[in-house]
């Protein structure tokens, strides 16, 4: 194998998707030196780069914002904090104007008005064009280089990480004052397009300095798909008639609201769709916005405005739920110094309480807190200053240091976690014995990757701790899930079907080999369990 790559940098940046290239991009223009890694191809690789995709873009108008913010409240539980939807609103806005200039970013034009309509983005060129502003602000991009874990000093700040390049097969150590994850959610390699790389890497490597997670309740995001599809636009099943095989309605079901009736019955047949409610200028505009939505049909001879076609549902978990790593002040910092987390691999409940999904909210979450993430981290760095390799060692352990010896390979592993991830009649359709039951097989799994999950080889690394993170995460999200005993935002008991006011709180969580649980108080309050909170913290 090559000698290791050795490099220093005030701020490092874990992924390469839209929030990792404005936190790339933030970090720079507040003077600091950047190194940004992706697992993939910065430009190409993650849930936004093969798709367009919708922006929460509202102009600065009080009635228009407020209406804004209102839209989803219910939704998600009202546990949205309206600071955080203000700030994201007017960073949004702010950011879009930046992309359609110093981002070169070519913004449909109204023909009536001559106004950009910055209400969406093409997913390639939005990161295509992203990807090469960042390089040309300076930031140095390693593509195909996954971070395997995070570097700490003996007082466990994080300074930096450690991976592996792929294409030179060789290991690589990055120093650096401050690292933001933006590496996005955890899709349990479901095949949902664009999530092979979205398998909970930035969320293990958190967890394993101590980082909090927050709203993983809200994990268990499923997309409507054409039967053996991996495209997941949901939104577009609005306009959809659903059946059953023999021709009739299946009555309740939707996209938004009877997406369980969809998922019910499921269980005990097929079920298909029709996207008839779509009148010919919707049609047109669709094709428009999504053209990759309508390759899968076009190739196989399908109309989906006059044809039935069978559909199913497909895992997309954090990356299109809202749970993820806690933060902690404006600067999208954790509860870890010198660490910061930006887009997926951060909670979005600030903004959308328990309840989200593609595009939008999403998207504006996305470049919002990479823009206070990479700023917040270059101020962190160039405070800090830079440190001596001496003075780090890696935090990572599960599928990289086992506690024994190799019993374990990682593809056996990552079936056995999706076994009791992916069914959505577990994670879906949640009840607490079905919830228990997953919770605890996932608890054994990770005794055992713990003790015999080991990579035999340099890239071996990479699925073993994919491995270990999707397992991480499902124990994060059931633990969460039980402790929740409600119905609230994406989150539903069948044991628990109603709302319960007094449980108007976040759920933090974390851990490793013991998984905790405990509660915060939201922005219009707080919970008896403050005082345990504060004293866990203490």
């Amino acid at each position: 194998m090559p000698a290791p790559l050795e490099l220093s940098t005030d701020v490092l940046v874990v992924g390469g998707g839209p929030a990792a290239t404005w936190a790339a991009l933030h970090a720079r223009g507040n003077g600091a030196d950047v190194v940004l890694v992706d697992k993939g191809y910065c430009g190409t690789s993650g849930a936004t780069a093969p798709s367009g995709t919708g922006v929460w873009y509202v102009a600065p108008d009080p009635d228009k914002r407020a209406a804004a913010k209102a839209n989803r409240e219910t939704l998600g539980g009202h546990l949205a904090d309206h600071h955080w939807m203000d700030r994201v609103l007017a960073q949004t806005f702010t950011n879009m104007e930046r992309l359609g200039t110093e981002g070169r970013y070519p913004f449909p034009v109204d023909p009536a008005t001559g106004a950009q309509n910055r209400t969406g983005v093409q997913g390639p060129e939005y990161m295509r064009r992203m990807r090469a502003w960042i390089q040309r602000a300076g930031v140095r991009v390693l593509d195909h280089s996954p971070a395997l874990e995070l570097l700490v000093e003996t007082d466990g700040s994080v300074r930096g990480a450690a991976g592996y390049q792929r294409h030179e097969n060789r290991d690589y150590t990055i120093l650096a004052g401050a690292v933001v994850l933006a590496s996005g959610g955890c899709a349990f390699l479901s095949r949902a397009l664009g999530t092979n790389v979205n398998t909970g890497d930035g969320a293990l490597m958190a967890a394993e300095v101590g980082a909090e997670f927050s709203g993983m309740e809200f994990s268990n995001a499923y997309g409507i798909v054409p039967a053996g599809s991996t495209v997941t636009k949901t939104a577009y099943y609005g306009y959809a008639t659903f059946f059953h095989g023999d021709g009739r309605v299946v009555e309740g079901a939707g996209s938004t609201k009877g997406r369980s009736v969809i998922a019910r019955t499921l269980l005990q047949e097929k079920v298909f769709a029709q996207l008839d409610r779509a009148t010919p200028e919707v049609q047109q505009q669709m094709r428009m916005g999504q053209p990759n939505f309508f390759l899968q049909f076009d190739r196989r001879g399908i109309n989906p405005f006059t044809d039935r076609f069978e559909v199913n549902l497909l895992a997309e978990g954090t990356v299109r739920g809202t749970g993820g790593i806690n933060v902690v002040d404006d600067s999208c910092a954790t509860t870890v110094p010198g660490l910061y987390a930006a887009g997926d691999a951060a909670t979005r409940e600030r903004i959308c309480g328990g309840f989200t999904g593609g595009g939008s909210h999403n998207s504006a979450w996305a470049m919002s807190s990479g823009t206070w993430a990479g700023a917040g981290a270059a101020r962190h760095a160039l405070q800090a200053g830079r440190v001596a390799s001496v003075d780090v060692i890696g935090a990572g352990r599960a599928g990289l240091r086992p506690e024994g010896r190799r019993v374990l390979g990682a593809e056996d592993v990552v079936a056995a976690a999706q076994a009791q991830l992916l069914p959505f009649d577990k994670n879906y359709l949640r009840s607490g014995d079905r919830l228990v039951a997953a919770a605890d097989e996932l608890d054994h799994l990770w005794l055992e990757l713990s003790a015999g999950l080991a990579p035999v080889g340099g890239i071996e690394r990479i699925r073993s701790r994919q491995a270990a993170a999707m397992t991480a995460v499902g124990r994060w999200m059931y633990r969460s899930a039980l402790f929740r005993t409600e119905s609230r935002g994406m989150s539903k008991r069948d044991d628990h079907p109603e709302l319960d006011p007094g449980q108007h709180h976040h759920i933090l969580t974390g851990g490793l080999d013991r998984v905790w649980t405990d509660t915060t108080r939201t922005s219009l309050g707080s919970t008896s369990a403050e005082i345990a909170l504060s004293a866990r913290a203490s």
